[in-house]
């Protein structure tokens, strides 16, 4: 799955996330866990995050499981 904000594109890939939740440390108005323990996009997650709290929930992730892109759809992170 993956959502805009801004110029930038965060991809979630769940078949890799494990739950750990750092990300949603790093992010926790943009992501959030399910009941299942794998993170998605919250609801109502404000358009304007910045790319700097977007690349540090992709960096806090431990198996990868998030990516930033910018506006040409290059992965920047990680």
């Amino acid at each position: 799955m993956e959502r805009k904000f801004g110029a930038f594109t965060l991809r979630i890939d769940v078949t890799l996330c494990v739950g750990f939740g750092d990300c949603v440390d790093e992010a926790a108005d943009v992501l959030e866990l399910t009941d299942d323990g794998l993170v998605r996009f919250r609801a109502g997650a404000p358009d304007d995050t910045t790319r700097e709290v977007l690349a540090s929930a992709c960096a806090a992730c431990p198996v990868d499981a998030l990516s930033l892109h910018d506006e040409t759809g290059m992965q920047i992170v990680p």
